[in-house]
């Protein structure tokens, strides 16, 4: 498939989280510390500001929208009147930054952490994916998971799969009525495991480090490949089906389809994700492409 991206926005420091709703864009940038909405024609309104970087977003039924704060592991809650407010705290649960979020709708919202100090080059660790139900209570349902990142929820809400950026996967779990997570199995292998080791090393050997994902209408998933400059579209099993490379010089960190007929297919981008060289930048972009297949499941 042939496509032909377009820049939607330019001007931010780290882009990230994308989700599309009520008919426009929504994204968190980490070092503007805000989250903004973002037109089809690429006009950007503040909506909220997280002094300790916001990332993964999701709602609640009732409307009011969950955040991700990163650096203190919390989520926000931002109801209707705009004000934000605590909803729950992750860091007991967290071996580092809070990251991506899926939440479903029963208003359980599913998060994942670094497990260890990415930016600071420490080797990584294994950590585990939390569930936070909607009476704010949080409970570690995943272990021994590789930087658990962008996640996805089908449409017949019972099943996660979860990117884990340092093992080469995504990982798939069947989602139990009471909100546990049952059957654990391999949803998409595209190389071998890497032996846990220094962090250098561990990312010669990663083929494909899925960070920010969205799932569409034929069960394939788009994933930003973090380490590649490539947002590919997945099966079940491993196989890419399609790629769209980032424009020259770019990163692609998170992706989303949304648009009014769901084919619109948004890439986050920037030249790398080191904190040392975006918080003081404003090279990140949004950009846009068309494909076949619209959006489905969540987020």
């Amino acid at each position: 498939m042939a496509t032909t991206l377009r820049k939607l926005l330019d001007g931010g420091t780290f882009f990230e989280g994308p989700r599309w709703r009520d008919g426009r864009w929504w994204i968190s940038d980490f070092y503007s510390h805000a989250v903004f909405t973002v037109t089809p024609e690429g006009e950007a309104t503040q909506i909220a500001e997280v002094p300790t970087q916001p990332s993964g977003l999701g709602w609640l039924p009732d409307n009011s929208l969950l955040i991700v704060s990163m650096l203190d592991c919390r989520l926000l809650r931002q109801g209707t009147d705009g004000k934000l407010e605590p909803y729950a705290d992750l860091s007991a649960y967290a071996g580092g930054h809070a990251n991506d979020m899926v939440v479903d709708e029963q208003g359980r919202a599913w998060v994942g952490n670094f497990g260890f100090d990415l930016m600071e080059q420490e080797d990584p660790r294994p950590t585990q994916l939390v569930r936070v139900d909607p009476d704010g209570s949080v409970t570690p349902v995943a272990d021994d998971l590789r930087f658990p990142n962008g996640s996805v929820i089908t449409p017949d809400g019972r099943t996660l799969i979860v990117g884990e950026t340092f093992a080469n996967r995504m990982t798939a779990f069947t989602i139990n009525a009471d909100g546990s997570l049952g059957e654990r199995r391999t949803w998409a292998q595209f190389g071998p495991t890497p032996e846990l080791g220094p962090q250098a090393e561990m990312r010669q050997q990663i083929k494909v480090a899925p960070d920010g994902c969205c799932l569409d209408a034929e069960g394939h998933i788009w994933v930003a490949d973090a380490l590649n400059g490539r947002c590919l579209r997945v099966a079940e099993g491993g196989e890419i089906v399609e790629e769209v490379a980032a424009p020259e010089g770019l990163g692609v960190f998170a992706c989303m389809l949304g648009g009014h007929d769901g084919r619109s297919l948004l890439l986050c981008c920037a030249p790398d994700s080191l904190a040392k060289h975006r918080a003081a930048a404003r090279e990140a972009s949004l950009w846009v492409c068309e494909v076949d297949v619209p959006h489905a499941g969540l987020p």
